[in-house]
């Protein structure tokens, strides 16, 4: 299987929280809501890799999404901190969007997510 990243390095050396059934529980619901709804998963698949891709590029490539969905996507991932946002000054103007380091560490985990479904075939 494909991995969605080359290879992703920590942001900084952390100690690791040391997390109880309850924390885990609060803090993974807490992650699950920066993800959550039907597009920002395909945005980010899009955008892995530090791929920098314009408002059109990621229009064309998600099938079935509005431009007002698309929009509105790209800024709660932008205010969550996982998206970042260039505005060009050129004419016409040119906006892209590309993942924030700290968007890029989710790739790992996605990549869990993928091999842990894969599991499915298996069973």
């Amino acid at each position: 299987m494909p991995s969605t990243h080359q290879k992703v390095s920590p942001l900084t050396p952390t100690i690791r929280k040391v997390h109880t059934p309850l924390s885990a529980a609060i803090d993974t619901e807490g992650c699950f809501s920066l993800l959550s709804g039907r597009w920002k998963l395909l945005i980010l698949f899009h955008l892995f890799d530090g791929k920098v891709l314009r408002f059109s590029d990621l229009e064309r490539r998600i099938t079935g999404i509005s431009q007002k969905m698309l929009a509105q996507q790209l800024r709660r991932l932008e205010a969550d901190g996982i998206v970042q946002r260039t505005v060009h000054s050129e004419l016409p103007a040119r906006v892209d969007y590309r993942m924030t380091a700290w968007g890029q560490e989710l790739c790992p985990a996605l990549d869990g997510l993928l091999r842990w479904s894969d599991l499915k075939d298996q069973c």
